[in-house]
């Protein structure tokens, strides 16, 4: 089956009542978790996205806690998660400004971790993969934000 382009379905959606459109968003909840996480990230985070940046800084946090630093093999799956978690929070929230601040977050936890990044070649690629990810971005922001998030690279020694 194909999908329908963008454009035919907000013509089709433009034609339907207001509740059919809750039925419609309520039956595309159900079937995958994505979905329902988008929703509620629409619905109650959008409006305070510094709130919304806490609680998924509290949740790298926890990734963190628990990361095995004696196998670099457990702690790389770890990682990996964690940042697959970031970019599809980044991706609800769709501003370049909470994806650096996560990022940075991430790694700054990473540095204090205490794995050995540098002995490491999959972790000191993930984290220069991540540095690269975060100048692009940061590059993209305006001058004075460019300024704050460039100091605070500094700050954790990796600018």
């Amino acid at each position: 089956m194909k999908s329908a382009t963008l454009s035919e379905l907000k013509r089709e959606l433009s034609l339907r009542s207001p509740e059919e459109l809750g039925a419609l968003l309520l039956r595309m909840a159900k079937f995958k978790k994505e979905n329902k996480e988008l929703l509620t990230y629409i619905l109650f985070d959008s409006e305070d996205e510094e709130l919304f940046v806490q609680q998924v800084k509290s949740e790298i946090d926890g990734h963190f806690q628990g990361l095995n630093i004696s196998a670099v093999f457990y702690a790389k799956k770890t990682l990996r998660k964690a940042l697959r978690e970031i970019a599809k929070y980044a991706k609800f929230s769709g501003s370049k400004t909470v994806e650096v601040q996560l990022l940075i977050h991430f790694v700054r936890k990473l540095q204090e971790s205490g794995l050995p990044i540098n002995r490491t070649p999959i972790l000191f690629n993930m984290q220069a993969r991540l540095m690269l990810k975060i100048e692009k971005l940061i590059h993209s922001l305006h001058e004075d934000l460019q300024y704050d998030y460039r100091r605070e690279l500094e700050e954790i020694g990796l600018n």
